[in-house]
């Protein structure tokens, strides 16, 4: 049986669903938006606001601007657009402050994991405020080892290039056969973790992609944090 020095984990769509929790926040933008005088209907409105994301990056500071371009002047109804851009800005953001949370099965890992010798941290990839923002708002930095965070930004070293797993790695003198990844995406979390030796569990259940598509292959998949519990208590003697 393995044994394990570390556990590393992704934050989107791994620890929380990022993805469906960013559906609700625009459409929560979208409908403050019509509600403040934008005159065409949400289905629209969301679909144009997804396009520009997707064309300028989520990180983009000014999504709301380039939506009112592309959608017209006609559609304001004579009122002022920074009024709309305002309440669609507000709406996101109180989406993004009030209902932001992880999957009700991580937190309890997690801490049952720090009653461990096991080092539990992070390799993410992101801006480094934003990332770091998310680890506080989910209130899960109490549960982990804080100097073993890694943010792409930050270190340099963007996903999925596999130099990012290793400097986790060099950083803690661990081996890699000894150490966990768990992620959702199999080329940007499992691929990486993989082709410089570490164990690696795909978690499936706010994945975007399948391993069958990509005919990648992880060490284990799980479909929620009570599963990994169990491959951590039968394959590595990890007593959570």
């Amino acid at each position: 049986m393995s044994r394990l020095d570390a556990i590393f984990f992704d934050i989107d769509d791994t620890l929380f669903p990022t993805t469906e929790f960013a559906q609700r926040a625009r459409w929560n933008a979208v409908k403050a938006m019509i509600s403040a005088g934008l005159d065409l209907p949400e289905e629209r409105v969301y679909r144009e606001l997804c396009e520009v994301i997707s064309e300028f990056t989520s990180n983009y500071g000014n999504h709301y601007d380039h939506l009112l371009k592309r959608l017209g002047t006609d559609a304001l109804r004579d009122v002022n657009p920074a009024l709309v851009i305002a309440a669609g800005v507000m709406a996101y953001h109180d989406t993004k402050f009030n209902e932001i949370a992880p999957f009700d099965d991580v937190a309890p890992l997690l801490i049952d994991l720090r009653e461990t010798d096991v080092i539990v941290g992070i390799i993410t990839h992101g801006w480094t405020v934003k990332q770091a923002e998310k680890l506080l708002r989910l209130k899960l930095l109490p549960h982990l080892d804080r100097q073993a965070i890694y943010i792409s930004e930050q270190v340099g070293i963007s996903k999925p290039n596999p130099k990012l797993y290793l400097h986790a790695l060099d950083a803690h003198g661990l081996a890699p056969e000894r150490t966990m990844y768990v992620g959702d995406s199999p080329s940007h979390d499992v691929l990486p973790a993989k082709s410089v030796g570490m164990m690696t569990a795909w978690s499936s259940r706010a994945a975007r992609t399948t391993l069958a598509e990509t005919g990648l292959e992880a060490d284990h998949t799980i479909a929620n944090f009570e599963q990994l519990r169990i491959v951590l208590r039968q394959h590595y003697e990890v007593g959570v």
